[in-house]
């Protein structure tokens, strides 16, 4: 697909240019939203944008063809885990807690053991598997470890580095309740840990590291150390994203301490700001699951200017929705989509807020695959503060993406964007460009060995059942606990 003509400077730099792409998703400043364009150019220097469409005049160090293709901006993840939910990929899909509302969050996931050689590869994983989804920009919410700002560098992502910490952690009792256990010392220490580590990710030469302030949970952290965290983040120039209404038990918790939902306690407390992202945002006071007879969370939300991370599909494997994606979007909510865990595929989670939307409203209309394609670009890079992010314009992050339109699964052709969400995902990406610079070559990674990162979580992941009957209190194994989704003959 590639050929190479003269080379051309702009500011010196060379330029790459995809020459006469079949179909380009542009973005349209006047509209303030994505448009098509056809059959025209996508030319690029110094890691940023020089023109989307029409016929670019200069001359290019590279040209790709583009017939065939559609040049799309690179996908916005504001919320994954990189770092250990890659683990239980295989394990807990059919179980839950009846008793906590049917989470796993807080029983299964903690059978398994913390594994050192396990991160890295987690990690490498994750961040593969988005990008062969066409992710450029991706939120890592991990508990940092040694070395981990390295594998974000190495991956060739934009990356948000946001370390992890907390002052409580769960422990579920008996399977049947969950019990806080507080530690404000050890916390403040995780604190200051995550603001070195965030330092580090500011300094890395790479240029496309940064970070956000990452209080794990509203249930987990004090009101004094959130507020501790907004200081910091109004003096750093940071976001600050907190996993906030995001099940049932937390609600519960957070009605037992304070008599208010998550999202009113977060208001009382003067938390609630502009440059706060929610992670989930779904039981808010509307949620039909919920005892509460108001419904003020999203105009308390849409008022302040907090945004929602919405990962649909982690909360669908157990039976949960968010109420609705058009509702909030309606109401004035910003808000980006996330994967939060696997399958990876930022273009299936994509279709899977527009399927959630479409049942829980019961309505066809409630969200079109335009807007939720803007909250998967525009919407979540607006989230960061990166109006260069999300969005093919002059000038804006040359993070791009390169659709294969004769991939079976995109034909026959009439709206690219319906049969990619709707039904190729991230089969039909072929090139992934970030800061200009190719990551994905034809469908195959060129920054990340999948392969060989596959194997060693696989490994880790055999360590880590064999250990089960130690940390379950019954001392099941994982047969027993959640059997296989056939049985062995």
């Amino acid at each position: 697909m590639s050929a190479t003509s003269s080379a051309g400077a702009a500011g010196g730099a060379p330029i790459t240019l995809v020459r006469g792409a079949s179909w380009i998703v542009a973005w349209d400043e006047e509209q303030n939203r994505h448009v098509y364009r056809r059959n025209g150019d996508v030319a690029f220097a110094g890691g940023r944008l020089l023109q989307a469409g029409g016929r670019f005049a200069g001359e290019a160090a590279d040209v790709i063809d583009g017939r065939g293709r559609m040049v799309m901006p690179g996908l916005v993840n504001v919320h994954a885990h990189s770092a250990d939910e890659a683990m239980t990929k295989g394990l807990f899909e059919d179980v839950g807690t009846p008793a906590l509302h049917g989470n796993q969050l807080y029983t299964y996931s903690q059978l398994l053991e913390d594994d050192p050689e396990a991160l890295a590869p987690c990690t490498r994983v994750t961040l593969g598997g988005l990008l062969l989804s066409g992710v450029t920009t991706v939120v890592d919410l991990s508990v940092p470890y040694e070395g981990w700002i390295g594998e974000l560098a190495a991956s060739g992502m934009r990356v948000v580095a946001g370390p992890l910490f907390r002052e409580a952690r769960w422990r579920a009792h008996g399977w049947h309740r969950l019990d806080y256990e507080w530690d404000e010392a050890a916390g403040q220490r995780a604190f200051e840990r995550a603001l070195a580590v965030l330092d580090e990710a500011a300094a890395d030469p790479s240029g496309r590291l940064s970070g956000i302030l990452a209080p794990s949970q509203a249930d987990t952290c004090s009101p004094g150390l959130l507020r501790e965290v907004q200081g910091e983040a109004r003096r750093r120039g940071l976001k600050v994203t907190l996993h906030a209404a995001q099940t049932m038990s937390e609600l519960d918790e957070m009605l037992r301490r304070h008599g208010l939902g998550t999202v009113a306690w977060l208001e009382r407390e003067g938390l609630l700001t502009p440059d706060l992202i929610l992670g989930h945002g779904i039981y808010l006071d509307h949620h039909p699951r919920l005892r509460l007879r108001t419904a003020e969370d999203l105009g308390r939300l849409a008022a302040h200017g907090t945004g929602v991370a919405h990962c649909p599909v982690t909360f669908a494997r157990t039976g949960m929705t968010l109420d609705s994606l058009g509702r909030y979007l309606r109401a004035g909510v910003k808000v980006g989509i996330g994967t939060d865990t696997w399958p990876y595929d930022m273009l299936e989670e994509l279709r899977q807020a527009i399927l959630c939307a479409r049942i829980t409203s019961g309505d066809v209309f409630d969200v079109s695959t335009g807007e939720a394609f803007h909250a998967a670009t525009a919407g979540g890079a607006d989230l960061l503060g990166r109006l260069d992010l999300g969005r093919l314009a002059p000038g804006a992050c040359a993070d791009l993406v390169l659709v294969d339109l004769e991939d079976p699964a995109m034909r026959p052709l009439h709206d690219p964007l319906r049969s990619l969400v709707h039904a190729a995902a991230g089969r039909a990406v072929r090139d992934v460009f970030v800061a200009g610079r190719r990551v994905v070559r034809e469908g195959r990674l060129t920054s990340i060995d999948l392969p060989a990162a596959a194997a060693a979580l696989e490994a880790a992941q055999r360590r880590a059942i064999a250990r089960i009957p130690g940390r379950d209190p019954w001392g099941r194994g994982l047969e027993e606990i959640a059997p296989r989704a056939l049985p062995m003959d």
